[in-house]
């Protein structure tokens, strides 16, 4: 019993250590708010890999501390070999087979959870995202509005559809992020990338570019807004009639100025 002394408390300590690790990855608030459902994926595959990480963390730990701790030299054995020990091959199969399986495993839900997320549903809207130093533009097109294009610096969303946004940049690369969306894109010049998430969360919630795109790089942020479908069309109908006033006062002013000269 006196031998095994140590290997029991090593056990028992790996054990507690593995339970709070994972039940501080719970209780600590890593991450914003989830507003998206794509953010509920993201955030139930940090956790499994959390859960499937944590104990092999604490074991390969736990190892080269028990193994300093028991077989550390001791005074006099400075000159002194261990003994010859021929190599296990069973041991080895079972080290080396239980990690490909855990990782294919991870890679498996992880390439689920991505499939879920990219997924196309029956209907969603179009949201053109224009990115540029430094500042983000919104472009509606006359499939979301019923009628003409609307252009916003700011976000507007309806709850609960579908949106998948066409990246575009006029200058440098830049990265469309929206943290509680959980789903970044990087914005590159010359193609269109694509984006889709679905909000499920009413409020308002930063726009980020989150690759260094020049000095004013810490400056290029915007908010997305999530409101009721009514409020959403509300928004639009709003928008189209503030560029239509600005329009004709626009050839109003010209026509007096040409009358004038």
């Amino acid at each position: 019993m006196g031998r095994q002394r140590p290997l029991i408390l090593t056990i028992v300590a790996a054990v507690l250590a593995t339970a709070i690790g994972i039940v501080l990855s719970f209780v600590i608030h890593w991450f914003p708010v989830q507003a998206s459902t794509q953010a509920h994926n993201t955030d139930r595959l940090y956790h499994v890999l959390v859960i499937a990480t944590i104990p092999i963390f604490v074991l390969v730990v736990t190892v080269i501390l028990y193994c300093c701790w028991q077989f550390r030299m001791k005074p006099g054995e400075e000159l002194k070999d261990g003994p010859p020990i021929h190599g296990n091959t069973r041991l080895e199969v079972i080290w080396t087979a239980a990690p490909a399986i855990l990782l294919l495993g991870m890679v498996a839900y992880s390439f689920v959870v991505l499939h879920d997320n990219e997924k196309r549903p029956a209907h969603e809207i179009n949201v053109g995202v224009t990115g540029q130093q430094f500042e983000w533009s919104f472009q509606y097109p006359p499939s979301v509005t019923g009628g003409k294009p609307v252009e916003s610096f700011q976000l507007y969303l309806p709850e609960g559809e579908s949106v998948k946004f066409d990246l575009h940049s006029k200058d440098v690369i830049h990265a469309f992020w929206i943290p509680a969306f959980r789903i970044q894109e990087d914005v590159v010049p010359g193609i269109t990338t694509h984006w889709r998430a679905t909000p499920d969360r009413l409020g308002t919630y930063p726009i980020v570019c989150n690759l260094l795109c020049g000095l004013g790089h810490s400056l290029m942020r915007a908010q997305v807004h999530v409101v009721p479908r009514a409020q959403f069309q509300a928004w639009l109908k709003s928008r189209q009639s503030t560029s239509t006033a600005s329009v004709s006062g626009g050839a109003s002013t010209g026509t007096t100025g040409a009358a004038a000269g």
